[in-house]
């Protein structure tokens, strides 16, 4: 994948777009995402800013490192400078169209889940009781853009 691949891609999912190669801000649904690529580690990351940390429970923050282990998939929560973020890292050259897409897609879903589900997708790793189970399965707001 390339910067200029990854920029068409992103013309076509998102409902507006601003930055430069490299570094883009896209709106899917009024939800707010960011693309950075690092070129020379081979590296980039898409990821959608949840809340500032100082709102944050401690109940949240567990809730958050559970879904990271069953619910979150190939996304991630994350706190980077006092900001909680749903977080995709990806090797870039070998991104493929179809996986980005994907990934746009689960940054998404886990921002607007937060809270209920967790979850970027419908897919749930087994470990979690029936009862927990049962409860995301019904508070699951699973919607791909």
């Amino acid at each position: 994948m390339s910067n200029e691949k990854l920029a068409e891609i992103f013309e076509k999912v998102s409902d507006s777009i601003e930055g430069e190669p490299g570094r883009w801000q896209f709106y899917v649904k009024d939800i707010s995402l960011m693309c950075f690529t690092d070129l020379g580690n081979n590296r980039m990351r898409i990821i959608s800013p949840i809340m500032e940390t100082f709102q944050l429970s401690e109940e949240l923050k567990n809730a958050c490192l559970t879904a990271n282990f069953h619910t979150a998939l190939d996304v991630k929560y994350a706190i980077s400078n006092d900001i909680l973020w749903t977080v995709y890292i990806h090797p870039l050259k070998e991104l493929s169209e179809e996986q980005l897409i994907d990934a746009i897609s689960q940054v998404y879903a886990s921002n607007i889940t937060f809270g209920t589900s967790f979850s970027s997708s419908t897919l749930i790793f087994p470990g979690l009781s029936s009862e927990d189970s049962k409860e995301k399965k019904k508070t699951t707001k699973k919607e791909r853009f």
